[in-house]
């Protein structure tokens, strides 16, 4: 039997009406609101652009596609504590899914929004008050914390086996800025009576208080540690600068100061952090709670060596070092 054009459509029309309504379209999922607090560097950062390649290469993998699913909405106040509260009062004031901070005051200025927060490169997560335990994080803050104390010790260790004359070691830091230098400290002090170097705290404030704290080395036989720190980070161009000047060999704690004339690192894999951490974003966009997410240290550091400072300081790194090393600079 042959079905006419006009029967065709009917049976069409009422077979479509005979469908179930969620067979017909699919609901439309609301795209994903988060904001990115990057406390302690700047926009043009080249170690801020890498992190947040990083944490964006961690939201793809879990299926997040920045302009498709979710919109990222970043804020580049630097180090600056008034510039990182005004910034954070803009992310409140926004009211996103969840908030991504970098850094202890980034995290800081989140404190009372009732937000969820996933925290990076924080030093003391239970001390500064975020979080319970590591285990239990309690309240709406988890993340990744920075600060490993045996990291000192292997500063020292690393600092002395590249330039085996020293016998003074400053380690530079703002009591301000890294109230958990005394972490690294602790553990420092310990290789460097093992290798026979005194080593000294030496808290900074200012330009000049750098100066005065490095000056004396000179004439010592004297070297610094950097630790991770926004106040050093900051003044990052002055240190490396002023340790050029009075030939000073010294170890670093963020991997900027290589890049641009430091003489070593020994640090945090930053981005390798940064990707951990988008796992614990898509964790809670999709329903958890951060206080069931556990907090968690860092598994990941890189050595990195620059040749060139060091034969300008009259150096030679060992074939042991190296050979240890995850990035040379010629």
């Amino acid at each position: 039997m042959t079905i006419g054009r006009r029967q065709f459509i009917s049976a069409l029309g009422g077979a479509a009406a005979a469908w179930p309504l969620a067979g017909r379209a699919q609901p439309i999922e609301r795209r994903r609101h988060i904001a990115v607090l990057m406390g302690g560097v700047e926009r043009g950062d080249a170690q801020g652009q890498e992190e947040v390649a990083a944490l964006e290469e961690g939201l793809k993998q879990a299926g997040w596609i920045v302009g498709v699913n979710i919109e990222v909405d970043y804020r580049w106040p630097g180090a600056t504590s008034d510039r990182v509260r005004a910034a954070a009062k803009e992310v409140v004031d926004t009211r996103p899914d969840l908030v991504f901070s970098r850094s202890t005051p980034a995290t800081a200025s989140l404190m009372n929004t009732n937000l969820p927060v996933v925290f990076v490169l924080v030093a003391n997560p239970i001390e500064s008050g975020f979080i319970q335990s590591f285990a239990k994080p309690g309240g709406n803050f988890t993340g990744f914390a920075n600060v490993e104390p045996s990291v000192g010790g292997k500063w020292l260790a690393f600092l002395k086996e590249a330039a085996p004359a020293i016998t003074r070691v400053a380690l530079l830091f703002n009591p301000v800025t890294a109230p958990f230098a005394e972490l690294y400290f602790r553990s420092a002090e310990q290789a460097a009576q093992a290798a026979g170097v005194v080593l000294k705290p030496s808290p900074v404030g200012s330009p000049s208080d750098i100066e005065t704290a490095l000056t004396p080395l000179a004439s010592e036989g004297g070297g610094f540690i950097a630790i991770p720190d926004t106040f050093l980070y900051e003044h990052r161009g002055f240190i490396i600068e002023l340790a050029a000047r009075l030939r000073l060999p010294a170890i670093y704690g963020s991997q900027i100061f290589v890049p641009n004339g430091g003489l070593m690192y020994y640090a945090v894999n930053y981005p390798d952090i940064f990707r951990r951490a988008a796992t614990y974003v898509d964790r809670i966009l999709k329903g958890a709670k951060p206080a069931d997410l556990p907090s968690q240290l860092p598994t990941r550091f890189e050595l990195a060596l620059n040749l060139r400072t060091a034969k300008a300081l009259g150096l030679t790194f060992p074939q042991t070092l190296l050979a240890t090393a995850d990035e040379v600079i010629e």
